[in-house]
């Protein structure tokens, strides 16, 4: 909960927990509670899971006033029931929370900045129109920070993101209209830092039914340590996509059959991720238009000869297809890969970057599994690998920020028990040391300690 969401509850508690006489002060907490719920929802705004509370402190407030004015003989209320009716109503917001996305440890300020790309050479095969290929990018970045530039949110239009993101994981649709309050320590369209030397790329492909900030988190650590990160939202994959025009493109359920046992599931599968493979190779050429060009804000700030890419699920499929047929791609890294949509032909040879891949333990005790046996078939021919590991105490979500919404994210199917503050650490120590050795050339205590930095940790090849 933010401050002035806890200091409501406390106020009113107080009051009703305090024996009879109270004194004058005390009987003046609901009303000092009133205040502070208008300065609430002035200063940090609205939202539906501390309405109980709303309801409880101007009645308690009109309660307490009257038997000080003695315009009313209302009795005492500060009964165990009401004490009990103030912590349910304190609950709500309690175990949904306004998310906090950890503050990044690298020696850069963040900034942030939202595209729209369009690649006329290749056809939107999903929407059911004549038309091109479309989509959004969202870029984190080192910056230099001014007083005047603005927090970012966590994710733009959250109004229309949120709940189609409950209701992809089954919760009502208003369940998650708070995440339109969650800013970031990141800054909007701030100024790229000054360095002598120009930043590295790294692409983020999600999920099915993900979106472009579902990894923000490992975003901002990555920027702050000199890294620029571009998650691609993959329109008509993506849980929705909205475009700069006001245009919506929600998920296309056709793109990828809803049963794994499908006939044609490998078929359909491959040209969607195909098409996501597409989307980052059209974006490499837009970052070389971009750093050759005066005008633009990241010109001869992109290191081209140096570009990553990870993946979460699906996306995990889609960048092992991305460097798997784009040489220019120099590392990458899966997390929880989906392999049934990558190609016949990568998977019988492999690819040549250096690559290394996490599973959560959901995913990797399903040793029968058709994608596990996929990425057994695959793995062999792996040219340069740093090892493939398992998380223990983890499932598919842990991956992304998604475990952040609540602290009964493993109730609600969000996260495995693992600590998520420990799951953090783990995956963004592997995270930065792959990408730093690989892309920097530095040496990797973590990698050449052969898995032994994390009790948690698995070594599965």
């Amino acid at each position: 909960m933010r401050p002035l969401e806890i200091t409501i509850p406390v106020l009113l508690v107080l009051y009703l927990v305090w024996r009879h006489p109270r004194p004058l002060i005390v009987r003046l907490l609901p009303a000092f509670g009133l205040i502070v719920t208008l300065i609430h929802l002035n200063v940090e705004g609205y939202r539906w899971q501390m309405m109980p509370l709303y309801a409880l402190t101007p009645l308690l407030a009109i309660g307490s006033l009257t038997r000080i004015t003695g315009a009313s003989d209302w009795k005492p209320i500060a009964s165990a029931l009401t004490v009990i009716l103030v912590a349910l109503a304190t609950a709500l917001p309690t175990l949904l929370p306004i998310p906090r996305i950890p503050a990044p440890s690298g020696p850069y300020q963040i900034g942030t900045s939202i595209y729209e790309l369009t690649d006329t050479s290749r056809a939107e095969i999903y929407s059911g129109n004549d038309e091109s290929r479309r989509f959004m990018i969202q870029i984190w970045y080192p910056a230099d920070v001014k007083a005047d530039n603005e927090r970012a949110p966590w994710m733009t239009n959250a109004k229309i993101y949120a709940p189609a993101i409950a209701t992809y994981i089954d919760l009502p649709s208003y369940f998650l209209d708070h995440l339109a309050l969650v800013e970031i320590p990141a800054y909007k369209d701030a100024a790229v830092a000054v360095a002598d030397e120009a930043f590295p790329i790294i692409f983020f492909s999600h999920g099915w039914n993900g979106f472009n900030a579902q990894n923000t988190g490992q975003a901002l650590e990555l920027a702050s340590r000199g890294f620029i990160v571009i998650a691609i939202q993959h329109t008509y994959g993506a849980v929705t996509t909205v475009f700069p025009d006001g245009t919506i493109a929600p998920n296309n359920p056709r793109a990828l059959p809803e049963r794994g046992d499908d006939p044609n599931y490998e078929e359909v599968a491959r040209v969607l991720v195909n098409q996501w493979a597409g989307d980052m190779s059209f974006l490499l050429d837009q970052l070389t238009a971009w750093n050759d060009a005066e005008e633009n804000s990241f010109f001869q700030k992109l290191d081209l000869s140096r570009v990553g890419a990870y993946g979460h699920s699906t996306g995990g499929g889609g960048v092992i297809q991305f460097c798997g047929s784009d040489p220019r791609c120099k590392a990458v890294l899966g997390m929880d890969p989906f392999m049934r949509p990558v190609s016949a032909e990568v998977i019988a040879e492999g690819i040549a970057q250096p690559s290394f891949y996490m599973f959560s333990e959901g995913w990797y005790e399903l040793t029968d599994s058709k994608n596990n046996k996929l990425f057994n078939q695959f793995y062999p021919s792996v040219g340069n690998s740093f090892g493939v590991i398992g998380i223990a105490g983890t499932k598919h979500f842990d991956f992304s920020d998604l475990p952040l919404l609540s602290p009964i994210a493993p109730q609600l199917g969000l996260k495995g028990p693992l600590n998520g503050a420990r799951v953090t650490e783990i995956v963004n120590a592997y995270l930065v040391e792959f990408f730093e050795s690989t892309l920097l050339g530095r040496s990797s205590d973590l990698f050449s300690g052969a898995f032994r930095d994390f009790p948690e940790i698995k070594k599965l090849k």
